[in-house]
């Protein structure tokens, strides 16, 4: 991990994370997060929804993201300042997700770093776009 500052990044600057999503992840964001909704984690439940089986939590995904701007792009000390996010696809078990970050603005006086952010699974589908503002490490 490398830690980037204002003055290293660069409009289209670009980095991603991939992971494919498993049963044991879904079960482990709902005991963390106290989500345990039926159509994350009951089939018998799911099977009756729009989506006919189960489907992970949207924000397990987005969490993709904060991975690449956390490790990648800024960085470590990187501070988020916002995000926004739109669910367009459903995620399945068994769907490799790619959170993909890219630069669009850099701010050097306000140490501002904006990021179209989404994520894509095995197909191509985009299942999550958006943007993400934030504010990388400060030289030391």
């Amino acid at each position: 991990m490398q830690i980037k500052t204002i003055e290293q990044i660069q409009v289209g600057d670009r980095a991603e994370f991939a992971k494919t999503v498993s049963e044991s992840d879904i079960y482990q964001y709902a005991g963390v997060t106290g989500d345990f909704n039926p159509a994350h984690i009951n089939e018998h439940y799911a099977a009756g929804t729009f989506f006919k089986t189960r489907i992970a939590h949207g924000m397990l995904s987005a969490g993709f993201i904060s991975n690449v701007v956390g490790n990648q792009l800024p960085g470590p000390g990187a501070v988020y300042i916002r995000q926004n996010l739109n669910f367009l696809a459903p995620v399945r078990i068994g769907d490799t997700i790619t959170a993909i970050a890219e630069v669009t603005t850099v701010q050097l006086e306000k140490n501002r770093v904006t990021l179209n952010t989404r994520c894509i699974n095995q197909a191509g589908t985009v299942v999550i776009d958006g943007e993400a503002v934030l504010s990388p490490a400060k030289k030391r």
